[in-house]
C-alpha cells in the first residue's frame, strides 16, 4: 500500500538537480571540465519540466477527482458520531 501520492513533478526535479550535482562534483573532482553555463539550462529546465509535469499531474487528479478518505461521508466531510 503507498503511504503517499505518486507526484512525478517532484521525481523529475529530484533527478535533475542530482545531475547537476553529478556533474559539478565531477568537475569540481577533476574526472572531466564542464564548461560554467551548462548548468544553468540544466536546472533552470528541469525545473520548468517538472512544473509542467506538477501542473498536469494536479489537472488530470482534479478532472478525474479521489475517491472519499475512509470515514468520510460522499462530500468528503468527516462523520461524526453522536449529537
Amino acid at each position: 500500500m503507498l503511504r503517499h501520492e505518486f507526484q512525478p513533478g517532484r521525481l523529475i526535479a529530484g533527478t535533475a538537480l542530482v545531475a547537476a550535482a553529478v556533474i559539478y562534483g565531477g568537475d569540481a573532482g577533476g574526472a572531466w571540465e564542464t564548461p560554467w553555463f551548462v548548468m544553468i539550462p540544466l536546472v533552470v529546465g528541469g525545473l520548468c519540466l517538472a512544473g509542467a509535469v506538477g501542473a498536469l499531474t494536479g489537472q488530470a487528479r482534479r478532472r478525474r477527482g479521489r475517491p472519499a478518505p475512509e470515514g468520510a461521508d460522499a462530500d468528503g466531510h468527516a462523520r461524526t458520531t453522536g449529537g
